[in-house]
């Protein structure tokens, strides 16, 4: 999977909450100041280009749809950050939420929760 600009991924996650729209539907979500119309526009082409983003053509103008789940993306991306900064460990990963960002005894309790389902299912 090819990895995302964070414009690209701005636009992405617009189009995963739309589920499919025009570039004026998706530039009507971006917060002000909006970006323009060319921009937006060569954003979803590129996106379409990784093979991201297909479309549905009505004349002149396309409707945008994702062709990649958002969760296919957030592994990839969870992955990748845990290869590249946590040396493939999600131990380390975990590790450093429970240490470094003062994870409350609740959040705590609950991943303890996931983590015994996991294993019951396994």
């Amino acid at each position: 999977m090819k990895e995302l600009t964070k414009a690209e991924e701005q636009v992405m996650h617009i189009l995963w909450n739309l589920e499919r729209g025009f570039v004026k539907d998706i530039i009507e979500q971006f917060p002000e100041p909006k970006p323009a119309y060319n921009t937006v526009s060569t954003i979803v082409r590129i996106l379409e280009k990784k093979e991201f983003v297909g479309y549905k053509a009505f004349g002149k103008t396309h409707q945008y749809f994702p062709l990649v789940p958002k969760e296919t993306y957030s592994k990839y991306t969870a992955n990748r950050l845990v290869d590249n900064y946590f040396d493939g460990s999600f131990k380390n990963l975990v590790s450093f939420f429970v240490r470094d960002n003062e994870m409350t005894v609740k959040e705590m309790d609950q991943l303890m929760q996931i983590i015994e389902s996991k294993k019951q299912q396994q």
